[in-house]
């Protein structure tokens, strides 16, 4: 037995130190690492040169609910309320409405190509229905794709809310396949469990985060052992919900980001500890997943899957966000960006083991069917997201900000923490401005050495600088250590020269020679722009205006605009002409286009009938009018009649 134990400690240690440092490889080729965790594990399994043989799928879903459930609870931790604020209509949208579409589509495609029945087919839409929260939020957070603040807060608000969903979905479809319901029942039941699931998630998981706050914060417990006690309470609310019947990854998710949010004991170690099981639940998830698959046994399913994936990707994904998106004014190229990040991953081949459990009918090609859709997801979406944002112009450049942030847990609460810059050699600070005097520099490190602050004199560019400050400044730090000098700015970026925005708009146009509009008038700069651009405001965003363009240099954390500029030349956004996507402002301007064109048609055809009508009476005038002049009798002379 002992030996059972160390060659299974050896066996699952070993994997995750190898998933790690492939990780490296990852990083230099460019591979999504999410792919090279679910790889180590198909090359450690049966198949593979590993030759494991590992068919457990209770123990394989066991693992990886577990690991899902600390995976929602650090997403929900991570996510700010202003995200959630910004990014809650489209993003719970696509969540709900959007895995329902997507697993209809992919559910009719299934019925007709493997001649499945409904119910089946819509089991395996709803196993894939939903994107893949690891993987999205490795590459919003980890990927270095730079996007614009609404699409990366719609991507991630989605990411960690649509799981439920799609897990609702397949646990009820499977229970429903499982005792033999009817298809006509199957309506019914699943309006009943979504809001029983989803109802008790959300009332559950607001009451464990409340629970878990009001325990971490009044219990005076050894520093290490907060991060444990949070996580074993996140785990407590996933399983109390899903033993009442809720949904416990709902809850779980929507209880980390009540907790996330509020003041909280020890939250620097709780994020560098969640940040961690986070890490080590993907790796095991992804492995043991990949240990449970036998590709030996993908090629009889594998024309279907690989015709389903594209079906997925290239079909169900982009209608349902195009349908779902319409309402909320997203551009084609942002639509086409969303409907691309629909990354599936490791929670669609979770629910997969779901049939295998209970023994449903065509269980083994719906995991193997699962298991190419993932696959063919990760090489073609995972490897072009950089690419794809880049055609489609939606990249916009990197927020500056500090090399590190170092929250510290001061009593009464103080707001204060350790910022480390690294100085820009183009910054303020290294063109030798003063450093404020409420920004204390507390240590310099400069080519490797570390030198006390009255020792280093002025920072120089490329030192990094730790300064202890408050949260609320560092804002103001980053413009002076990480932000080029306004000389530096690209023109083509940021316009020719900066603007005050508090000037009136008036004021440039009597300058630059444009007219303002009445409407326009006592506008300043800032609201002209604050209202064009409403709350989506980034960085290098242009508003037009007569002959030229007013360009954002720089936004505050609250996404208010700081800096503008102002560029002599109109240039038109350079974005792809999708023939698809079309969005909100360009359907209503073909149905008001449409409407006119039929409006006068309509008019031309009243003023024809009118004339027709016209035309025609003034002949049955004219003929009545000769019927009533007397006629000569026969014979008589026509001259004569005259007169």
């Amino acid at each position: 037995m002992l030996d059972t134990m160390n060659l299974v400690i050896l066996i699952a240690a070993g994997l995750v130190a190898v998933s790690v440092f492939t990780s490296l490889v990852s990083f230099r080729v460019g591979a999504p690492l999410l792919l090279v965790f679910l790889l180590v594990g198909l090359a450690a399994g049966e198949d593979g040169p590993g030759g494991i043989e590992f068919a457990d799928t209770r123990v394989a879903y066991f693992i990886g609910s577990i690991a899902l459930a600390i995976i929602l609870f650090d997403s929900g931790f991570e996510t700010r309320f202003s995200t959630l604020r910004m990014a809650a209509g489209p993003a719970l949208t696509l969540a709900t409405i959007g895995v329902l579409l997507t697993a209809g589509l992919i559910g009719t495609a299934a019925h007709f190509l493997l001649g499945w029945s409904w119910v089946e087919g819509l089991l395996l839409g709803s196993i894939v229905g939903s994107t893949d929260a690891a993987a999205v939020f490795f590459l919003l957070r980890v990927g270095g794709v730079h996007l614009r603040e609404m699409i990366s807060a719609t991507l991630e608000v989605e990411s960690g809310s649509n799981d439920p969903m799609a897990i609702f979905l397949t646990l009820t479809l499977v229970s429903m396949l499982a005792v033999g319901l009817s298809e006509e029942a199957a309506a019914l039941t699943l309006f009943i469990e979504f809001a029983r699931q989803m109802g008790l998630g959300l009332i559950l998981g607001l009451a464990g985060g409340y629970v878990i706050v009001q325990i971490v914060n009044r219990l005076p417990l050894e520093p290490a052992l907060y991060p444990i006690v949070v996580l074993a309470l996140a785990l407590v609310v996933f399983a109390a919900t899903s033993m009442v019947g809720g949904s416990g990854f709902l809850a779980v998710y929507v209880a980390g980001i009540l907790c996330g949010n509020v003041r909280i004991r020890q939250e620097p170690a709780l994020k560098r500890f969640q940040g961690g099981m986070t890490w080590l639940g993907q790796i095991g998830m992804f492995v043991t997943l990949g240990l449970l698959a036998t590709p030996s046994q993908f090629g009889d399913v594998a024309v279907a899957g690989l015709a389903l994936a594209v079906i997925l990707i290239f079909l169900a994904r982009p209608v349902a966000v195009w349908l779902c998106l319409l309402p909320f004014g997203f551009t084609r190229s942002e639509t086409a960006f969303i409907s691309w990040v629909g990354l599936r991953g490791a929670v669609s081949i979770l629910l997969a083991i779901l049939p295998l459990i209970n023994g449903l009918p065509n269980a083994q090609a719906i995991f193997n069917i699962t298991f190419l859709i993932v696959l063919t997801s990760l090489v073609l979406q995972g490897w072009t997201i950089r690419p794809m944002a880049g055609w489609l112009k939606l990249i916009v450049p990197p927020r500056i900000g500090p090399v590190e942030r170092m929250e510290l847990e001061l009593p009464g609460g103080a707001d204060q923490e350790i910022v480390a810059y690294r100085v820009h050699p183009e910054s303020a600070i290294a063109h030798g401005d003063r450093i404020p005097r409420w920004a204390r520099p507390v240590l310099i490190l400069r080519e490797g050495r570390s030198l006390r602050v009255q020792a280093a004199g002025r920072p120089q560019a490329n030192d990094l600088v730790y300064i202890l400050t408050s949260a609320r400044q560092v804002p103001v730090l980053d413009q002076l250590f990480a932000a080029p000098s306004q000389a530096a700015h690209d023109p083509a970026l940021f316009g020719d020269f900066p603007l005050d925005p508090e000037a009136a708009l008036s004021e440039i146009g009597a300058i630059y020679g444009f007219e303002v509009e009445a409407e326009d008038q006592g506008l300043t700069i800032r609201e002209f722009m604050t209202r064009e651009l409403a709350d989506d405001i980034e960085p290098t965003d242009r508003v037009p205006y007569g002959n030229i363009d007013f360009v954002v240099r720089a936004i505050d954390a609250e996404h208010g605009i700081e800096q503008v500029g102002l560029a002599v030349e109109h240039i038109e956004r350079a974005e792809p002409n999708l023939p698809f996507f079309f969005s909100r402002e360009e359907i209503a301007g073909f149905t008001r286009r449409s409407y006119r064109r039929l409006r006068n048609r309509r008019a031309r055809i009243k003023v024809l009938k009118r004339r027709s009508a016209t035309a025609a009476s003034a002949e049955v005038i004219a003929t009545d009018k000769a019927d009533a002049e007397p006629k000569p009798a026969a014979g008589a002379d026509p001259s004569k009649a005259a007169e």
